[in-house]
């Protein structure tokens, strides 16, 4: 039985409990040794990573005794009268017990190390975030490749923030990142889900980017993209006539004269279908494997549930032979999108 699971049937037995309850009862043997976690990437929008969840076991299981090493009395005794009535399952459920904060999910992450309920695998809590190795990894992969408009996008109420880790970086440690002036738990997070939730859409991208062109048709698939550069460069670019229709974005963010501004937002349905066709016209002989293709799109209708996206749609000519579309969707909110470009040439 893993810990996790343990944890819950422990919180289950004490509800069942009748009477007072003794520290003997609201413990378990703590353990020997730390299981090692499998999952590379945390791939929900949570504030544990799996490789992490020996914290959550650490406040659930650990005694009276060995929370008061580590912490404060009182917030020692706050974990055991809250973990009575319902087991902790998330970091944001830790920082609801009074006087935890920042600083004390540090102890707590600390006694949690200490007593062998955490791996090297975890490598802290940062904005209130448990992070993985591996989460770490891609966010300082993201925050130093990013381009100024997809970060500034997915930060919408961080800017300042933002154009501190522009200027700050490259960035070597996920302390560093957090750190940074402006960036907090709310932008953590958005560049966390950012870097880890999306990977089997990014994993269908690199694969189309990889096939031959069949000279005639094609099509191009993008998780992390700038849009307005793309356009500008594209309308510059443009032999003939372009035409171009936006909605949900400002005007005088649009690199383009007299665009068509539409009211309604796209739908996650407007975006699934985008990507269908994109992958469609992108792999006509049916190269990639199909699993991939529906785990990316498994991925894409998880993750666009219940949004609304802002973008554009704008066509134009490289030649006479030829024609290029470009659709490309992000929620104003955290920046989460696709960019798709297919084209066609005599």
């Amino acid at each position: 039985m893993n810990r996790r699971l343990g944890s819950a049937f422990i919180a289950v037995g004490l509800l069942a409990g009748c009477g007072g309850v003794t520290e003997a009862e609201l413990s378990t043997p703590e353990p020997t040794q730390t299981q090692a976690e499998t999952t590379p990437l945390t791939s929900l929008d949570v504030d544990v990573a799996p490789e992490c969840e020996g914290i959550l076991d650490f406040v659930n299981r650990a005694t009276y005794a060995t929370l008061d090493f580590y912490l404060p009395s009182n917030v020692a005794s706050g974990i055991v009268n809250r973990r009575v009535t319902t087991p902790f399952v998330s970091i944001e459920d830790i920082s609801a017990i009074p006087q935890v904060a920042e600083a004390r999910l540090k102890e707590i992450e600390k006694g949690a190390r200490a007593e062998g309920y955490l791996s090297p695998n975890c490598i802290g809590i940062y904005d209130e975030l448990a992070l993985s190795v591996d989460d770490s990894s891609s966010i300082l992969h993201l925050v130093n490749s990013i381009s100024s408009t997809e970060l500034h996008d997915m930060l919408p109420n961080a800017w300042t923030g933002a154009t501190n880790l522009l200027n700050t970086r490259p960035f070597e440690t996920i302390q560093a990142v957090s750190n940074t002036s402006g960036i907090g738990i709310v932008s953590l997070r958005h560049i966390r889900n950012a870097a880890t939730l999306s990977r089997p859409l990014e994993n269908l991208a690199y694969e189309l980017d990889q096939l031959s062109s069949n000279g005639s048709h094609g099509g191009k698939l993008a998780r992390h993209f700038d849009w307005w550069t793309t356009m500008r460069n594209d309308i510059r670019g443009a032999y003939g006539r372009t035409d171009v229709e936006c909605f949900g974005i400002d005007e005088d963010r649009i690199p383009a004269d007299g665009p068509t501004l539409r009211a309604n937002l796209a739908t996650p349905a407007d975006v699934l279908a985008r990507f269908e066709y994109t992958v469609q016209v992108s792999d006509r002989y049916n190269v990639v494997p199909q699993p991939l293709k529906d785990a990316a799109k498994a991925n894409l209708v998880n993750l666009s549930a219940g949004r609304s996206f802002v973008g554009c749609s704008y066509s134009f000519e490289k030649d006479p032979w030829s024609g290029d579309t470009v659709e490309f969707f992000y929620d104003p909110a955290d920046g989460f999108g696709i960019w798709t470009h297919t084209y066609w040439s005599e």
